[in-house]
């Protein structure tokens, strides 16, 4: 199964895809966490990705087209995967098609919708640290003790990236550039909508539901 998960900055793609990823027995193939690895290294593209995201833009497409496209190719159309941040522009959507080469379609699309005030409240709140990578909340997820981290007694911070003026910067060109891949995907018959304010089992709960139904009807498929 190959599975995309849209939504804006926020919106809890991450820990659906990983949650969806474990229960289906799919490869998570997360953009931002290949694009936060690259930048941790301080290679040449994380440095170039790093100036776009501390400005809450997006890396350019041909930057994170040719990441997925070898990612893809090792192994992970095979096993079946879900995408979580990528595509994020009609160019990239169409690039992914590119990249599947006609050989496996997009099975389903999970837009995940989320109120801008929920975002801000839940980016603002989010706490990172930069040594282990790990990440917390200070109302759902808080530290042991405070703005130090659990795992390696690191002083947390703030990313930029998690700033107010930033995050709405960021909704901002989610808008005008992914969006889109809305009416795109719709008119495919691909994409399935589900409410992202909610809590996240709930939504996880919502999402199980529309996959569960896709097996139930590929698998009546098969037996015609």
């Amino acid at each position: 199964m190959r599975i995309i998960v849209l939504g804006p900055p926020g919106a809890g793609k991450g820990t659906q895809a990983k949650l969806l990823a474990e229960k289906y027995g799919l490869e998570h193939i997360s953009t931002g966490d290949m694009l936060r690895e690259e930048v941790k290294r301080g290679s040449k593209l994380g440095n170039i990705a790093k100036e776009y995201m501390d400005q809450g833009l997006l890396v350019p497409d041909n930057v994170i087209v040719e990441m997925i496209a070898e990612r893809l190719g090792e192994g992970s159309m095979g096993k079946g995967f879900i995408l979580d941040g990528f595509p994020r522009t009609l160019s990239q959507a169409k690039a992914l098609e590119d990249v599947l080469g006609g050989m496996a379609d997009i099975d389903m699309v999970i837009y995940i919708d989320v109120d801008d005030d929920v975002v801000v409240r839940r980016l603002g709140g989010r706490r990172s640290c930069p040594k282990c990578g790990a990440v917390y909340h200070i109302v759902n997820n808080p530290p042991k003790n405070d703005e130090i981290c659990d795992k390696c007694g690191h002083p947390l911070i703030i990313r930029d990236d998690d700033r107010e003026d930033v995050i709405r910067k960021r909704l901002d060109e989610y808008r005008k550039r992914t969006s889109p891949l809305i009416d795109y995907y719709m008119k495919r018959g691909k994409l399935v909508r589900v409410d992202g304010n909610k809590d996240i089992y709930c939504v996880f709960s919502e999402i199980c539901i529309h996959m569960d139904k896709f097996f139930k009807s590929s698998a009546m498929e098969g037996k015609e």
